[in-house]
C-alpha cells in the first residue's frame, strides 16, 4: 500500500503502526518522527515563514473571509506518487489541508485513491480514530496494541491522582495574539490530568477571549500552549507581550505558576502522543506524580514577571 497522509498527527498514528516504509507523501508539517521528513512533500501552507502571530491571525482571517484555501496541493507530486490512500481531516481549515483541498487534483486522477477524513472532537474520538487508521491500513492489531498501552498508562496515571483532594484551576491558551483559548480534546485532557479547566469547553473549537476573560477567570495555573509552536517559541512569545495592569494579580501570575508547553507534538496534534501531554499536564498540576522523562519535558516555566501597561484591550468577541 502507498499512503499519503496530510496530517501530522495520521503521519504519527502511520508511523506508531509500522507503516513507515508505506508513507510516501506528507505534508509540510509533518515532521515526527524524523524519518517523516525524508517523505515527499505535497502539501505546502501559503502562509510566509515566520510570519508574527498578529499577522498569521489578519491572513488566516483574510483567506477565511474569502473562501480561500490556507494551503497548496502539489497535483503533480500526488500525480506521480500514485497512492492507494491519503488521510486527511475535516475538522480544522487552519490546522491541515481538507478534502475540498484535494477535489480538483483527483478529480482527474484516472483511479482516484481511497481518502480517509478524520474528524476528531474529543479524546475518545483521537482513540477511535488510530483504529480507524489500523483498519484502512490493514493493521488492525497492531492499533489495538498501541491503545492498550495508552490505556494502561492512562490507568497509572488516575491511580496516582485519583487520592489528590485539589482540582486546580487552569486555563490554557493556544494562541497570544490575539488569545485563543485551547477547545476539543484540551479541556478533557486537563481533567485527566486532574485539574479543571476555566475557560475552554470540550468538543468545541477553539475562539477567542480579551485578556480581562483570563482575569477574571483567575486561573492557579496559566499554560502558554501555542498550536504549531515549540515551548520556548512560545515562552518567548509571552515574554515579548505587554499586559494590562490586573494581570499580575491572576494567582498563576502571582505564585509563578505560568508555563509555555510543547503544544506542536503534545496538543495540537490528536494522535498518541496526546498522552504525553496528560501526564505532562499532570505532573504540573500535581508535582508528586511520577512520569517519564519525556513528559517532563514538554512544559517550560516562565519566571519572568510580564510587562504590564495600566490599559486592557477591549473585550474580543468570540470567533
Amino acid at each position: 500500500m502507498r499512503i499519503v497522509s496530510l496530517l501530522p498527527s495520521a503521519t504519527e498514528i502511520l508511523f506508531a503502526l509500522g507503516l513507515d516504509r508505506e508513507v510516501v507523501g506528507v505534508s509540510h508539517e509533518c515532521d515526527f518522527p524524523a524519518q517523516a521528513r525524508t517523505k515527499r512533500v505535497v502539501i505546502h501552507s501559503r502562509l510566509p515563514l515566520d510570519a508574527p502571530p498578529l499577522e498569521i491571525d489578519r491572513l488566516v482571517r483574510e483567506y477565511v473571509s474569502r473562501g480561500e484555501s490556507l494551503y497548496s496541493v502539489d497535483g503533480e507530486a500526488l500525480g506521480e506518487l500514485g497512492p492507494d490512500l491519503i488521510i486527511t481531516q475535516d475538522l480544522c481549515r487552519v490546522c491541515a489541508a481538507s478534502p475540498d483541498d484535494l477535489a480538483t487534483t483527483l478529480a482527474g486522477f484516472p483511479e482516484p485513491p481511497e481518502v480517509l477524513c478524520l474528524n476528531p472532537q474529543d479524546l475518545g474520538d483521537v482513540w477511535r480514530d488510530i483504529l480507524w487508521v489500523g483498519e484502512a491500513t490493514c493493521r488492525g492489531h497492531e492499533a489495538e496494541a498501541l491503545l492498550r498501552k495508552i490505556g494502561t498508562r492512562l490507568g497509572e496515571l488516575e491511580r496516582q491522582t485519583q487520592g489528590a483532594e485539589h482540582r486546580p484551576r487552569v486555563a490554557i491558551l493556544e494562541w497570544l495574539e490575539p488569545f485563543y483559548v485551547a477547545g476539543h480534546w484540551v479541556p478533557e485532557m486537563i481533567e485527566v490530568a486532574g485539574g479543571k479547566d476555566v475557560l475552554g469547553q470540550e468538543r468545541t473549537p477553539s475562539f477567542r477571549v480579551s485578556a480581562q476573560d483570563v482575569i477574571d477567570a483567575a486561573p492557579e495555573i496559566l499554560l502558554i500552549a501555542q498550536c504549531g509552536y515549540s515551548a520556548k517559541q512560545a515562552r518567548d512569545e509571552y515574554r515579548a507581550m505587554s499586559f494590562p495592569e490586573e494581570w499580575s494579580a491572576i494567582p498563576a501570575v502571582r505564585n509563578s505558576r505560568v508555563y509555555a508547553m510543547e503544544a506542536s507534538g503534545y496538543f495540537s496534534r490528536p494522535g498518541p502522543r496526546l498522552m504525553t501531554g496528560i501526564e505532562a499536564l499532570a505532573k504540573i498540576l500535581h508535582p508528586e506524580v511520577v512520569v517519564s522523562p519525556e513528559a517532563e519535558s514538554v512544559a517550560l516555566p516562565i519566571t519572568t514577571a510580564p510587562v504590564t501597561a495600566f490599559t486592557s484591550p477591549s473585550r474580543a468577541a468570540s470567533a
